[in-house]
C-alpha cells in the first residue's frame, strides 16, 4: 500500500508504474512468507489458503492497473 501511495504522489506515469511493480513484487514476497509461516506451524492451511488467495488477487489487480497505465496516453500531473 505504501509503495502504491508513494508512486502515485510522484505524479508521473512511469514512476507510478515502477512503484506498482514494487508493490506487485511485495505481494509475491508475502506469499513466500506465508509458505514459511505454514511450514513452521504459525498458521493453519485454511488461513494460508485464504491469505494466499487474497495476495494473488491483489497481485492481479496491480498487474491490471499496470497494463492499463502502459496502454494510456496519460503521463501524469507533473507533465501538464
Amino acid at each position: 500500500m505504501a509503495n502504491i501511495a508513494e508512486g502515485f504522489e510522484r505524479n508521473g506515469k512511469k514512476e507510478f508504474i515502477q512503484f506498482l511493480s514494487v508493490a506487485k513484487g511485495s505481494s509475491g514476497e508475502v506469499r513466500a512468507h506465508l509458505y514459511a509461516a505454514l511450514d513452521q506451524g504459525y498458521i493453519d492451511r485454511k488461513s494460508f489458503d485464504a491469505l494466499s488467495d487474497m495476495s494473488r488477487n491483489i497481485s492481479r489487480m496491480i498487474g491490471g492497473l499496470i497494463k492499463y497505465l502502459r496502454g494510456t496516453q496519460m503521463k501524469g500531473a507533473k507533465y501538464l
